[in-house]
């Protein structure tokens, strides 16, 4: 057993220190440890010696010493002197405030809150952590204006009990409408308290309070956002911002602010029209948008700015819903029948007008009800009694035109446009339009016979004409028959006479026209000739006179050469003949050309005399005549012949 307690001899020192402790330190030196995340709450059971022995009456937290629950708490650290037998020391946790949230805080002790307010006013006591400087600044008890926010904070909760509670968020395109819980009271005549700045959206309430506030409903509202608000002291009511579409405007009503000055003059007797921030209808509307209006201080009335359609007519509305009471406009002719007729209106309200429309009628409801339905039916009630049925159906062009102008008189007055007025379906009684059936059908019926009758009588004619326009054709026929016989015949006549009488004249002009074609060549052939012996003496007239020039006796032998030419040509004639003797020459001059004068092929006849040189010359002009010409064609008798004979130099001869 002694072994087993020098082994744990260390148990015993540590059981022996904490008996020691108790004893010696808190026993003996009233030391206390408040660890680092606690506080200290005191409570004095006794006082021996001194004048603050008791608390004051109505008082439970003691400031200057006496006994009870201390105002004054221990922080987180070492402290002598607290008896155990006077002293009683609670460790409480930190208060702690988490992110999104507020803590309320509930005072114990304190002063009286004045008659008339809930809430105790702020007092310096850094956020509630000092108890003692919270009672001794003049503290009350019961529900603090201030809070604290989010963190940490050493709290006697002796003095203060603190609630969490969630910050207040506005979403967004909403707004928030703030009614307060303390302050003044509204003054008299008003709905609302005044406006009060400085107190950044109500989360400075005390700066508010301090201000002259009011309690109950403010004109200002606050916007989306998170704020720190203090539900004892406020409380919010989130509601859609006002919107404003387009093509419309929003007029405001407004009812508080002070009396204002009215701008429409002595000839508006309907309402006062005010510049914006005062009590009535604001004279400029607001455009289209979406607006932070507070619903209980402000009313907006849209008034549609664009045309507007308004229908008389059963079962059918337009969108904007203003017709939704209206139906189709029942009246009475003048010889006593009811009928119906739909109606539609088009009107247009400026926006500068909407506010006087609003402070007249209150609504765009009331102007329809007021003023446009009794006025457009009254209006076509009266004109249908001026007419019965079958003249107001048949003028009702007229009547749309009368109504437009009637109407547009009446609204002008009502700071309304007129747009257009148009009648629409108009249902005539049924006995009636049966009556009014049976004689159109009656009367068309007439049309149609008359009609039928004179198709039949046309018809008729027609087939009078038909007939006798075939027979006509037949006749014609017939006599064209006649004609085409007639005409055939005669043409068969003139036709032989005209063979006849072409044999003849062809005859005749193939004998003259060949007479004239040798005459020609004989002609051709002499003056040819002549030109030819008139050439060859001129030529050589010229060639002596040319000899002559050139002296004596080049003119001699130029004389000599000319005589023995002359005789020459002389002895060529006589002996040639005239005729052979040019052919003879003219050869001779084709020869200088370069031309052969002996053809490859030679024409030949009967005649002894001259007959080669006719061949030749005669193969010559055909050729030049023809070039491509390749047949041999004899001028000669009808006996001529062709024949091939092969010679020394190869010539071929005919």
């Amino acid at each position: 057993m002694a072994n087993y307690l020098l082994n744990y001899w260390w148990v015993l020192v540590i059981i022996l220190s904490l008996v020691l402790y108790k004893f010696i330190f808190r026993f003996l030196l009233g030391m206390v440890i408040v660890p680092e995340d606690k506080i200290g709450l005191v409570t004095k059971k006794f006082v021996l010696i001194g004048a603050n022995k008791e608390l004051p009456d109505g008082r439970i937290i003691a400031t200057l010493g006496e006994a009870g629950f201390q105002a004054k708490s221990l922080a987180p650290g070492l402290y002598f002197w607290k008896w155990v037998w006077q002293y009683d020391i609670t460790m409480e946790s930190f208060t702690i405030i988490p992110e999104g949230q507020i803590g309320l805080v509930l005072a114990r002790d304190g002063s009286e809150i004045p008659t008339g307010n809930i809430l105790a006013q702020r007092v310096d006591s850094d956020n509630f952590q000092d108890a003692e400087k919270f009672l001794s600044n003049g503290g009350q008890r019961g529900r603090q204006v201030n809070y604290i926010t989010a963190g940490s904070y050493r709290i006697n909760t002796m003095l203060f009990q603190v609630s969490v509670t969630d910050m207040i968020r506005i979403q967004e395109s909403m707004v928030g409408i703030v009614t307060t819980l303390d302050g003044l009271p509204i003054e008299a005549g008003q709905i609302a308290g005044k406006l009060i700045d400085n107190h950044n959206n109500f989360q400075n309430f005390d700066s508010f309070i301090k201000n002259n506030g009011n309690r109950g409903l403010q004109p200002q509202v606050i916007l989306a956002g998170s704020y720190n608000l203090n539900p004892w002291a406020i409380q919010i009511e989130e509601i859609p911002m006002t919107e404003i579409p387009i093509g419309y405007v929003g007029v405001v009503i407004s009812y508080i602010g002070q009396e204002g000055k009215d701008l429409t003059g002595n000839d508006f007797k309907h309402g006062n029209i005010v510049e914006k921030g005062f009590k009535g209808v604001w004279l400029e509307p607001l455009g289209p948008g979406k607006y932070p209006i507070n619903k209980y201080t402000m009313k907006v009335e849209l008034v549609p700015t664009t045309n507007l359609v308004l229908n008389w007519a059963t079962a059918r509305s337009e969108a904007h819903n203003l017709d939704k009471n209206l139906s189709t406009i029942t009246v009475r002719s003048k010889d006593g029948f009811p009928f119906n007729l739909d109606v539609a209106q088009i009107i247009h309200v400026p926006s500068s007008e909407a506010p006087k429309v609003i402070a007249r009628f209150g609504n765009m409801v009331n102007l329809v009800s007021q003023v446009l339905e009794p006025t457009i039916g009254n209006y076509f009630r009266n004109s249908a009694q001026d007419s019965d049925v079958i003249a107001f159906l048949s003028t009702r062009k007229e009547r749309q035109d009368s109504a437009k102008a009637h109407i547009k008189k009446v609204l002008d007055e009502y700071n309304v446009n007129a747009v257009d007025t148009l009648i629409g379906d108009i249902v005539p009684p049924e006995t009636l339009m049966k009556t009014l059936t049976d004689r159109k059908i009656a009367e068309e019926q007439k049309i149609t016979y008359d009609t039928q009758k004179k198709a039949q009588e046309t018809r008729q004619g027609m087939e009078k004409e038909t007939a006798i326009a075939d027979m006509q054709k037949d006749i014609v026929k017939a006599q064209q028959s006649v004609e085409i016989s007639e005409r055939t015949a005669n043409a068969t006549v003139k036709k032989a006479e005209g063979d006849a009488t072409s044999v003849k004249l062809a005859v005749s002009a193939e004998a003259e026209a060949t007479k004239m074609r040798a005459h020609a060549e004989a002609e051709s052939t002499r003056a040819r000739a002549e030109a030819e012996s008139e050439a060859i003496k001129l030529k050589a007239s010229a060639q002596a006179e040319q000899i002559s020039l050139t002296g004596d006796a080049e003119a001699g032998k130029i004389l000599a050469i000319g005589k023995s030419t002359a005789e020459a040509y002389e002895l060529a004639v006589k002996a040639l003949g005239g005729e052979n003797f040019t052919r003879y020459k003219i050869t001779e001059e084709l020869s200088k050309g370069n031309i052969k004068l002996i053809p490859d092929v030679l024409i030949g006849g009967n005649n002894s005399n001259g007959s080669a040189i006719d061949g030749l010359l005669g193969l010559k002009l055909m050729e030049m005549m023809d070039p491509n010409n390749k047949q041999l064609v004899s001028e000669n008798k009808p006996d001529t012949a062709i024949k091939p004979v092969s010679d020394s130099n190869k010539n071929t001869r005919i």
